[in-house]
């Protein structure tokens, strides 16, 4: 049965009603992360800046300047951060892209002086505070195509690296045999 509206009667103005996609306690823990992502792309990728130009650097490359231990560590801080966002339910295509910014950063910050020059330009945590700033900006945290092409484009390139790096490695010990064989 409906209420019959008469002519003059009173009306309470009509409220407005905030519509939430995430319960609150979701979007607190999706907050939570921005700081300590901002946090590490700042230590890391642009704590200081070069003098006379626009460019940053962090101790990120500084620390991969250290033979054998430098890549490692910076790759163990940032992944503490990753298992930090693992925690607190940000999406596993989301943390795949994560995954692959520190792990080319790892691989290719290897190879000594142009690893760290690429580590001075490619900043993997900066790369990660923005995929983190991104999430916490779309409400249903739905991945995009763009998160699954770059993770397959990626995938596709180290599994091209791997293939190479075998190639080689088969040539260089062919090699070897035939120098110890005589040939």
């Amino acid at each position: 049965m409906a209420l019959e509206q008469r002519p003059g009667a009173y009306r309470p103005p009509l409220q407005e009603v905030e519509w939430e996609v995430l319960p609150p306690e979701e979007k607190r823990k999706r907050q939570a992360l921005e700081p300590l992502f901002k946090w590490l792309a700042l230590i890391m990728d642009e704590f200081i800046r070069v003098p006379g130009t626009k460019f940053k650097i962090g101790l990120d490359p500084l620390i991969g300047l250290l033979p054998g231990f430098g890549d490692t560590g910076s790759a163990l801080v940032s992944a503490f951060a990753l298992i930090q966002a693992a925690r607190l339910g940000v999406p596993r295509i989301l943390l795949a892209r994560m995954s692959l910014n520190i792990l080319i950063n790892e691989i290719i910050g290897i190879v000594p002086v142009a690893g760290d020059a690429f580590s001075f330009w490619f900043k993997s945590n900066a790369r990660n505070y923005q995929i983190i700033k991104d999430h916490i900006a779309v409400p249903d945290g739905v991945s995009r195509r763009s998160d699954w092409t770059f993770v397959i484009a990626v995938l596709v390139f180290l599994f091209g690296i791997v293939c190479c790096g075998l190639l080689v490695s088969f040539l260089f010990l062919r090699e070897i045999a035939k120098l110890l064989a005589g040939h």
